[in-house]
């Protein structure tokens, strides 16, 4: 094990252990409102869930971790199909609660005309159907990850196409390959285009806000919360985005390079966390019951220490 390794590795478990760390502080803090007595609006459940998807996309972290550090035939078949399956499970149902926020959100800050008013009324029922949606949807649609992953092998009948160093991707046949591909990508390109056009109409209904309140003296549409939490839904599926593009990119390379950088897999495999690490922190930086709740908590505590 070189230096390199360690350094993988050290990076790779502060990355977990931060995201998991802030992801799991959400889940609390939510948690505390509802058992608070406070209400909780719909797009905190949402965000709740994507919590929920990003703790359990981080524990891919720890088996990458323990393979940066020198580990490699630790997993049996069985471990491996399990870690996978739950990683892209976890991953795809990131990508549906985001969108499901960006629409939610969309939707909330239209205008309020008769054609919104009947939508605006039942989308909050819509919230938890959605989830269990997504989960059936995903949970069936990866279960090819059960197929196509097993542990580390050197057999020649089956050609290996992508090495995770703990596991194998494998690929049985070119069109089961293709069909797989096409259902998948179609699946992500379907909610990434769903989010990017919410997001792109949450900008176009905050400009002509902008506009028609500008001219009102004491008015500041920034304070207004959901400006607020438009804006953040907004950064939210732009970090999401770029990232995914950014992944794409990479793993195409990745897989159709003969000869693997070792470079490359290794900012590959650090950055595949950047959106379960980062998101939450916007989410708690763009609440402001997050601050008034730790000034209350401090305040609480000095007083008892006194």
């Amino acid at each position: 094990m070189d230096i390199s390794d360690i350094f993988l590795g050290t990076v790779m478990l502060l990355q977990i252990s931060t995201g998991a760390s802030a992801n799991v502080f959400l889940l609390l803090f939510y948690t505390y409102m509802v058992f608070s007595s406070h209400k909780l609006s719909s797009s905190d459940l949402i965000l709740t869930h994507l919590a929920l998807a990003n703790t359990i996309l981080l524990t891919y972290g720890i088996p990458e971790t323990i393979s940066a550090w020198g580990w490699r035939n630790f997993l049996h078949t069985i471990g491996c199909k399990i870690v996978l399956y739950v990683y892209r499970v976890a991953r795809d149902l990131a990508i549906c609660t985001t969108c499901l926020l960006s629409i939610f959100q969309a939707i909330t800050i239209s205008p309020s005309t008769s054609r919104w008013v009947e939508v605006k009324a039942k989308l909050p029922k819509c919230i938890i159907p959605s989830f269990i949606f997504f989960w059936v949807l995903n949970l069936l649609i990866d279960i090819n990850a059960l197929v196509y992953v097993s542990a580390p092998q050197n057999s020649t009948a089956i050609q290996i196409r992508y090495d995770l160093k703990y596991c194998s991707v494998n690929i049985l046949s070119v069109e089961a390959t293709l069909i797989n591909a096409i259902m998948l990508s179609g699946r992500d390109l379907f909610f990434v285009g769903l989010m990017s056009a919410a997001s792109g109409y949450m900008v176009f209904i905050l400009h002509q806000h902008h506009r028609r309140v500008r001219h009102l003296h004491g008015s500041s549409p920034r304070a207004m919360p959901e400006v607020r939490a438009a804006k953040r839904i907004i950064a939210l599926v732009t970090l999401y985005v770029l990232l995914y593009g950014r992944h794409s990119i990479m793993f195409s390379i990745l897989v159709n390079r003969k000869e693997k950088s070792p470079l490359l897999v290794n900012i590959n495999t650090v950055m595949v966390f950047g959106f379960p690490v980062i998101s939450p922190f916007l989410v708690i930086h763009s609440d402001r019951r997050m601050r008034t709740f730790w000034k209350r908590e401090s305040t609480v505590s000095i007083v008892d220490s006194s």
